[in-house]
């Protein structure tokens, strides 16, 4: 980024959006928490915010959206920067990308919320110096963005990380929660999964249940990982969201990929304490990839 330049960021999540104007996660002039309500309502105070940020002498050379989803990301789709198939159904088919082009007057990067963490992560947290990594989100839902050669991945459309199959933890009994596939890598380890198989939420838990969930929800983690790792073959995985917060998880994670690895492809890595590790920007990586986004946007990638 150069020196001066500020930019609009916007993290769309569920219940919230973050917006902020800044260069980098320690310039960050002004910020603002909207709800998430309806499209017209939220993506309004949106563009207020940047209007009168502009107004007291805080304007910007380029804004980033990293969206909750799923998001249409091919440029040459006449759905471009909508919202297509959530469950949120207020916002289905919602164009997020258009409006607020259109009020601030400047080029705009979109791609996925959890797209947006990898690349924050990417420039200035737990991926730098990296060039093919993956940030896996757990937590109400569970999704994952990939870094491959330095680009997002993306295809025909984003990665869906947290709709992979994982198999099931001989001791467990829930049936899974996704309303898509049940018993998938999401339906079966985000954070109402763990409520409904547990009774109670991870910070909820005490002693033996806690012990029991972390190790159940580590094995789950690590089958994800699992997929990952085969398809993808990261430098590393970085985990995200509010489940991944319950202690002792990320080393429960390791231990239980190494086993399900069974010593295949047998890299000394995957045993390694920084293979898979904790975020470094923490809720800021949202933000953050929206800022890089912004500056994508800026050169024209």
């Amino acid at each position: 980024m150069s020196q001066g330049e500020r930019y609009a960021a916007v993290e769309a999540g569920g219940t919230k959006v973050i917006c902020l104007v800044g260069s980098d996660p320690d310039d960050v002039v002004a910020d603002i928490r909207i709800p998430t309500t309806t499209p017209a309502e939220t993506l309004g105070a949106v563009i207020d915010f940047f209007a009168a940020q502009a107004g007291a002498g805080n304007g910007v050379v380029a804004c980033g959206i990293a969206s909750f989803g799923p998001v249409e990301l091919r440029r040459s789709h006449p759905k471009y920067g909508h919202i297509t198939t959530t469950p949120k159904l207020e916002w289905v088919d919602v164009d997020v990308v258009g409006p607020i082009s259109r009020a601030l007057g400047v080029p705009v990067g979109f791609d996925t919320d959890v797209d947006g963490a990898a690349l924050g992560e990417g420039r200035w947290g737990a991926g730098q110096g990296l060039s093919t990594f993956v940030y896996l989100t757990v937590g109400t839902g569970i999704g994952g963005g990939a870094i491959v050669g330095g680009k997002v991945a993306h295809g025909m459309v984003h990665a869906e990380m947290g709709h992979v199959s994982v198999p099931r933890h001989p001791d467990d009994r829930y049936e899974g929660g996704c309303p898509y596939h049940g018993d998938c890598f999401e339906g079966m380890a985000s954070g109402p999964a763990l409520e409904a198989r547990w009774g109670g939420s991870a910070e909820e838990l005490r002693g033996e249940a806690r012990a029991r969930a972390v190790d159940m929800e580590a094995f789950y983690v690590a089958a994800g990982i699992r997929n990952i790792v085969y398809t993808l073959a990261p430098e590393r995985v970085i985990l995200g969201g509010g489940v991944s917060e319950m202690d002792g998880l990320p080393a429960a994670v390791r231990h239980h990929l190494v086993a399900g690895l069974g010593r295949y492809p047998g890299l000394e890595e995957h045993r390694s304490a920084d293979f898979v590790v904790p975020a470094a920007l923490g809720g800021m990586a949202g933000p953050s990839g929206a800022l890089v986004l912004a500056d994508l946007a800026l050169r024209g990638e």
